[in-house]
């Protein structure tokens, strides 16, 4: 029996890690990795100590967002859980199956994992993941209830997480930061709908949600006139990205019921896999672009198990 109580209780501190969106988060940093040329380097000829270094680097950014994201998303349920007592009583904390100093433990102990790993790579990368740390602690305390800022500042803590994964390549951050502009609009525009996942929504946010998403395609297609840039191995991509987003979306416009709102959200947050993969093949080639995708079934199969909105 107490091994029993212990597992559930295991599995109820992953549910509040929301494991398929850390996957999501993953691909934030593979998209960061081929902008900041690594990829690029590591297909040349050069000493094989320089490849291992961005792959080493590679696989700290990896550990670094994944306990920034958990942990980002722990603390949500840490702040919600009054609300969540109410509206989504099923949820770990409110149904007694994690407790909410546990919860914060835990949040603490992965965001502060977060920015231990970042500092393996660089000073930058760590302060780059305090400030996306910050900004998490910020989105749950007081952001969220904020109808413009709130979604901004969802839209700040993914954009950092692309800036971590440039900052594999130091000389780089300062050079494609703007790249943060497009996972900004796109979060932003998710974080909007998704506030009627509990009482439904309007259709005019969810309208104003898709002009973003119209926005931050045109600005994919736009990135071919960066020189190291090519548009051609990232249609295929696009094309994916606008089948799995825009019927949701539509369907939320047309019925801006609960249901229909979560469905929108769930897309659009698993979608993001496919929008990193997207620019990733414009900078890196179809098969790293693969590569990205690759992630994508994996956040579904979790998508399953745990919650992601």
């Amino acid at each position: 029996m107490l091994q029993v109580a212990n597992s559930q209780r295991l599995w109820a501190y992953l549910q509040l890690m929301r494991p398929a969106n850390i996957v999501t988060a993953w691909a934030d940093i593979l998209l960061g990795f081929a902008a900041s040329g690594a990829v690029l380097i590591q297909n040349q000829v050069v000493p094989g100590q320089v490849s291992l270094a961005n792959l080493v680097a590679l696989a700290w950014l990896l550990l670094a967002t994944t306990g920034l994201y958990g942990g980002g998303v722990v603390f949500n349920d840490v702040f919600d859980a009054e609300v969540d007592a109410k509206e989504r009583p099923e949820r770990p904390i409110p149904s007694g199956r994690a407790s909410r100093q546990g919860a914060t433990w835990l949040g603490s102990l992965l965001l502060v994992v977060g920015v231990v790993a970042a500092s393996q790579v660089s000073w930058l990368s760590a302060t780059l993941a305090a400030a996306i740390a910050i900004a998490a602690l910020l989105y749950n305390a007081f952001g969220k209830r904020h109808p413009v800022l709130g979604p901004l500042n969802m839209g700040v803590c993914r954009g950092g997480n692309l800036l971590l994964g440039i900052s594999a390549v130091q000389a780089m951050v300062e050079e494609r930061w703007f790249l943060t502009l497009i996972p900004i609009a796109y979060i932003a525009a998710v974080t909007a709908i998704s506030r009627g996942e509990v009482d439904g929504g309007k259709a005019s946010t969810v309208v104003a949600a898709l002009l973003l998403v119209g926005a931050v395609m045109g600005a994919i297609l736009a990135l071919e006139l960066l020189q190291d840039y090519q548009v051609l191995p990232a249609l295929p991509f696009v094309a994916l990205f606008a089948l799995l987003v825009l019927p949701p979306f539509l369907t939320a416009v047309r019925q801006p019921s609960p249901d229909k709102i979560q469905g929108a959200v769930k897309a659009g947050v698993l979608s993001l896999i496919v929008l990193n993969a997207t620019v990733a093949a414009g900078f890196a080639g179809l098969p790293y672009g693969l590569l990205v995708l690759s992630l994508l079934p994996f956040s579904m199969v979790l998508a399953q198990l745990f919650a992601v909105t």
